[in-house]
Parts: C-alpha cells; structure tokens; sequence
C-alpha cells in the first residue's frame, strides 16, 4: 500500500480518520483558549503550561492502570465513549469562576481518560491496514494532525479573540461531540483484538512484558525524551511572545506536516532507521536561536525548521511494530502515546519552573541542549525485529 488512493479505499479507514482530525482539532483549539485562560488570570508561564500541558502528566496514571483496555474493548464504542468525555471535561472547564486548582484537576482526569484512546485509536488503525499499509497510514492521520494544529491554533486564536477563553472552550467541546458522532456513526463494531477483562494488574504485567526488550525498550526511550523536551519549548511560546503564539504553534504544526508527509510517502525503508538521529538534531538545534531572543518572523522560521524534526517519530513507530506482537499492538502503541504525552507534560512542566528563574527564551535553549544529548546518547535504536503474531493474546 503505497498511495493515497489504496489507503482510503481501505474498509473504515476514512471515518477513522475523520474521528482522528476531530480529535485533534478540539484538543488544540481547547488547549489554547484553556492556556489562555489560564496566563491571562495568572501571568505564570508555569500555571500556563500546566493548562495547556496537564493532560499529558494524568496519562501516567492511565497508562500504569487503563492501558489493557486497549486491545480488550469494542473499538467504535471506546473512541465514541471517551470522546464525549473529553467534550464533557472541556465544557465543564468553560464554567464561569472555576479556581486554576478545580482547572488543573479537570485537566488531569482527562489526561487519565486519554490515555486509553490513543491504544484504541492507534491499535484498530494497525487492525484495519496490513504491515506495510500501516506508515503511510499513520503518516496520513499525522499530517491530518498537522493540518488541525495549524487550523485549530489559526480558529482558536480567532476565537479567542471573538468569543474570549470560555466562548472557545464550549466550541472545543462541540467539536469533541462531532468527533464522537463521526465515531459511533462511521465505524462498524468489531471484537476486541484480546481475550481477556482489563485490570489494572493486566496493565502492569503488558507493561512490564513490552519494557522487558531491550530493542523495544531504546525505541521507546527515543520515542518519548528528544522530542518531549521540544514540546517543553513550545510550551513556552505564550509567555515567549503573547501575541505571537499562535502563529508560533501554527509553524510548528506546519513543519511537522511537512515532516510526516516526506518521511511517510518518499523516505525509502532502507534509510528509516538512519534519518532518526539527523531529524531529532534537526529537532532541537534551531531553537538554540532562541537565546538571542530574535524577532517573530525569525522565531516563525526556526520553529517551522525544526519541527520537520517530528518525522523520527513516525519513523521510530514503524520499527516499534515491528518488534511487537500484533496482539499487543494496541497496548504498546498506547504505552508509546502515553509516554510520549507524559514526557512533554513533564517538560512543560520543567519549561515553566526554569522560565520562572531564568527568562522562556533561556528555558528553549537549555531545553534544546539538552535533547540534543539525550539523542546523542540513545543513537539509533537496533535489534532484529521479531515475527508479528496473529491470533488472541492470553496476556
């Protein structure tokens, strides 16, 4: 499966994607209104941060207690479900008078929540498509990402501006109901990929059973520290340039696309692997710049560049299934999201406290630094990939 035209003539390929691009659209337009919200009450970069950034620190807790479900309920009815959840949480985050305390709590179940979703979303994407099928696919849902980032941060900062911060969230959460009618609607009821209930003690035990491999276990590593460190300087981009950050957010988001759509249709499978260690260096050296404090357009610019660093992280997905069983294939791609997503709540997080003692243009340098390490020191993730099993796992 080499061609757009093959990939969406796939059964249940385009409402899946469809659901996807919802998805992403509400977080982002709800994610800047909510950090908009939040500075704007508090002028903190830190409390900032957690509001946009917060979901990703309750996804710890989802991914050590909620990740068996992944491969263990009807898919359809899971994404429809925890949509409108989602829609629930960032309606309720519109109340008028809500303490930042009551925001971050709200924030944090639906990290908890999300965590689940990624395993369902990701795990029935790998069901639908055949092995080779399967980057190009998430290729596809990752410039789709790209494409609502750049959309949702352009609309949500118009919003945010026309309707103001709570006027935005309740739009947020319209789009998360969409999203969940796209779901329940588009996608025809399937048997769980799994045999067995979900339990917090099954989670652990897939957990432990994925971070057991070496190979598997670097893939993970290079999945979740040079990028989640980037993620920390982009959290900064409100307190960086208030006015800016829009436009900041929608570069990155554009790079990111255009990262996705070289490496998923036009990088050969023989040079995967090797790109990994460029693209996360091309990931962080230019915001190096940022220590000089330089003017929006070249902010934009080296934003933008850097984040065609994002690529390696599509890449490195492909060899993670590859070296994991299909039957576990939605647990560990929801181990891999949730990880990731935890890690960039954590560098949000140390983004804000060191801007907080530092200035945020000498946070993005340091944070840049030290994701360029972190890579260095990974390499490029080896090991011989394993068969991918068929069939009902007893795990």
């Amino acid at each position: 499966m080499r061609t757009y035209r093959e990939l969406f003539g796939a059964p249940e390929f385009t409402p899946l994607f469809l659901a996807s691009a919802g998805q992403v659209a509400a977080q982002t337009v709800s994610g800047l209104a909510l950090g908009t919200l939040v500075f704007t009450a508090t002028g903190s970069p830190l409390m900032s941060g957690l509001a946009m950034f917060g979901p990703a620190l309750g996804q710890v807790a989802g991914a050590m207690t909620l990740l068996s479900a992944a491969d263990r309920l009807p898919p359809r009815a899971a994404l429809a479900g925890l949509a409108l959840l989602a829609g629930l949480g960032t309606a309720v985050l519109a109340m008028p008078g809500l303490p930042v305390w009551a925001i971050l709590a709200v924030v944090l179940c639906q990290g908890v929540i999300a965590a689940l979703g990624g395993g369902v979303r990701y795990g029935l994407l790998n069901e639908l498509l055949t092995a080779e099928g399967y980057l190009l696919g998430r290729s596809t849902l990752n410039m789709a990402s790209g494409v609502m980032q750049i959309g949702g941060f352009a609309i949500g900062g118009g919003l945010v501006n026309a309707l103001s911060p709570r006027g935005t969230l309740l739009a947020g959460a319209a789009l998360y109901a969409l999203t969940a009618a796209v779901a329940a609607l588009g996608l025809t009821g399937r048997r769980p990929r799994a045999a067995g209930r979900p339990s917090p003690a099954q989670t652990w035990r897939n957990n432990a059973l994925l971070w057991s491999d070496g190979p598997r276990r670097r893939v993970y590593l290079a999945l979740w520290l040079p990028n989640g460190l980037i993620v920390g300087c982009e959290s900064l981009f409100i307190p960086y340039a208030p006015e800016h950050a829009g436009l900041l957010f929608a570069c990155a988001a554009a790079g990111m696309l255009a990262g996705d759509t070289l490496a998923g249709r036009f990088v050969p499978s023989a040079w995967r692997l090797r790109l990994v260690v460029p693209l996360h260096l091309l990931l962080a050296t230019p915001y190096l710049i940022f220590v000089l404090s330089p003017a929006a357009p070249v902010a934009a610019a080296a934003v933008t560049i850097a984040a065609v660093g994002y690529a390696a992280t599509l890449l490195l997905q492909e060899r993670l299934m590859a070296l994991t069983p299909t039957e576990l294939s939605g647990h560990a791609l929801g181990l891999h999201s949730s990880g990731m997503i935890t890690m960039q709540g954590l560098a949000a997080v140390l983004a804000g406290a060191l801007a907080e003692y530092l200035t945020p243009a000498t946070a993005m340098g340091v944070l840049a630094v030290a994701s360029a390490v972190v890579t260095l020191a990974l390499g490029i993730p080896g090991g011989a990939a394993r068969p991918r099993v068929r069939g009902r796992s007893r795990l």
